[in-house]
């Protein structure tokens, strides 16, 4: 099986888990996405677990990569913190879908471990970054960084779910919009 076979597989499987979570995850819906047999995807995973841990760290590593660039990007961290949401907003313009570590961690607990460390590190990425761009912006001390980067991360987090939930990407302009006037977020 090709290397592209298994791109396309982690493709579906992402598309999947951002509409329907890890337990939406089933190889045989999979291979019919993707054109192949459901036995074929076990010669790249073996497991429901395996290819779960995978999708999610492509997701993280792609996320990663994306904010890099963003920060490449422009001199200004400010704006960098500006732009931060509309990482969540894109998922939400494709057919209402979620960030996959998002409704993956709604799932905490059915989740094997090796995907749990995933998703964390999902979480851990995000707040590392807003962190080291809060701090880069001198919104806020070194020491407030951690803590409003956990804030930021889970109020946009939150907005993407609560605009979902209504199948409504207004309702998440409008909340981040009034995380700039409280101040959260810069304006």
């Amino acid at each position: 099986m090709s290397s592209s076979s298994r791109e396309a597989i982690l493709a579906a499987a992402r598309r999947t888990a951002q509409a329907h979570g890890y337990s939406g995850l089933n190889f045989r819906d999979l291979a019919d996405d993707v054109g192949i047999k459901a036995a074929s995807i076990y010669h790249h995973f073996p497991s429901k677990a395996d290819l779960g841990a995978a999708v999610a760290r492509r997701y993280w590593e792609d996320t990663a990569a994306h904010l890099e660039s963003m920060l490449a990007g422009t001199s200004d961290p400010v704006r960098c913190l500006q732009q931060y949401p509309d990482i969540f907003r894109k998922s939400l313009e494709s057919e209402n879908r979620m960030c996959l570590c998002s409704f993956m961690a709604a799932e905490h607990d059915d989740l094997p471990e090796a995907v749990k460390k995933e998703v964390q590190t999902f979480a851990d990425v995000n707040v590392a970054w807003l962190s080291r761009v809060l701090s880069a912006a001198a919104l806020v001390s070194s020491e407030e960084s951690e803590r409003r980067a956990r804030a930021i991360f889970a109020a946009v987090a939150g907005a993407q779910l609560i605009a979902r939930s209504r199948s409504d990407i207004s309702l998440y302009d409008a909340l981040i919009d009034s995380y700039r006037v409280a101040g959260l977020l810069p304006a």
